[in-house]
C-alpha cells in the first residue's frame, strides 16, 4: 500500500489494563470492516506506566501528575510515530485541559465523542457512571452540555459502590454477578426515579460487564465508541 494511501498511526495513553486491552482488541478487529480487507487495521502503539502512579495522583487531588503522566506517554508515543492520539480512561480526562497545549499530538477526547453519539441518537438525559473521581468531575456534564443534554449522577451510596466495583473487581479483571445486578439496580432506578434516556458506561472496564443486552437503559459505550471514532479519523487520514 503506498504511504500516502495508508491510515493514520493511532497512539493509545493507556492507564488501566482491561479498558485499555478493550479498546486496542476493538481498534484490531473492527478495522477490517472500515478498510476492506481481512485483517486489516490502523498501525496501533500504546503505552502504560504503573496504574498505580495514576492512582497516587488521583488520590492526592493531583491533576498536574496526572497531566505530566499522560504527556510523558504522548511523547513516547510521538516518537514510535504515532499521528494522533487516544486515552481509555474516562477518569484521568480530568488532566486533558493540563495536557493538551503541551502535547506533541492531537487527541480525540473520550466525553466529548461519547457526547456527539448521544445527541446523535436523540438523548437528552443521561445517568453517568464510573469511578468516584470522574462522577464527581465535570468531565462529562461539561462535554454534554455542550450539545444541550443533561448529566445526572448516581446517588452517593451508590456512587461509593460503583467506585469500590469498579477498582476492586473490573480493574483487576474479577467480574462477580452481584456486582452486576448492583449496576443494573442503580441503572434501573435512574431511569425510573431521574428520567434518564440512557447511561454513559464511563468507565472503560464496565462494558465488560454491562450492555444494552443486561441494561434498563440503551448504553453508551465510551471504550469502543472511542475505538471506532479513532478508527474513522484514522481511515480517513485527518
Amino acid at each position: 500500500m503506498p504511504a500516502q494511501c495508508r491510515p493514520l498511526h493511532i497512539g493509545i495513553v493507556g492507564c488501566s489494563a482491561e479498558g485499555a486491552a478493550l479498546c486496542y482488541r476493538t481498534l484490531c478487529t473492527e478495522g477490517a470492516a472500515l478498510m476492506g480487507r481481512a485483517h486489516a487495521h490502523p498501525e496501533v502503539s500504546m503505552h502504560t506506566p504503573s496504574l498505580a502512579d495514576y492512582v497516587d495522583c488521583l488520590d492526592r487531588g493531583d491533576l498536574q501528575g496526572v497531566a505530566d503522566l499522560m504527556l510523558a506517554s504522548a511523547h513516547k508515543l510521538a516518537r514510535a510515530g504515532a499521528d494522533f492520539l487516544i486515552c481509555p480512561d474516562n477518569t484521568i480526562h480530568q488532566a486533558f485541559a493540563l495536557v493538551q497545549p503541551r502535547s506533541p499530538l492531537p487527541w480525540l477526547h473520550i466525553a466529548e465523542v461519547v457526547a456527539a453519539e448521544a445527541a446523535a441518537r436523540g438523548y437528552q438525559r443521561l445517568a453517568l457512571t464510573g469511578t468516584r473521581w470522574l462522577v464527581d468531575s465535570s468531565v462529562y456534564p461539561d462535554a454534554l452540555s455542550a450539545q444541550g443534554i443533561a448529566c445526572v449522577r448516581p446517588a452517593e451510596a451508590e456512587r461509593t459502590e460503583i467506585n469500590r466495583i469498579i477498582m476492586d473487581e473490573l480493574v483487576p479483571g474479577v467480574i462477580r454477578a452481584p456486582s452486576v445486578a448492583t449496576f443494573q439496580q442503580v441503572i434501573a432506578r435512574m431511569q425510573r426515579d431521574e428520567g434518564c434516556d440512557a447511561v454513559v458506561l464511563g468507565c472503560t472496564e464496565i462494558p465488560l460487564i454491562l450492555s444494552d443486552a443486561n441494561s434498563a437503559l440503551p448504553t453508551l459505550d465510551s471504550t469502543r465508541l472511542l475505538a471506532r471514532a479513532a478508527l474513522r479519523r484514522a481511515v480517513a487520514g485527518h
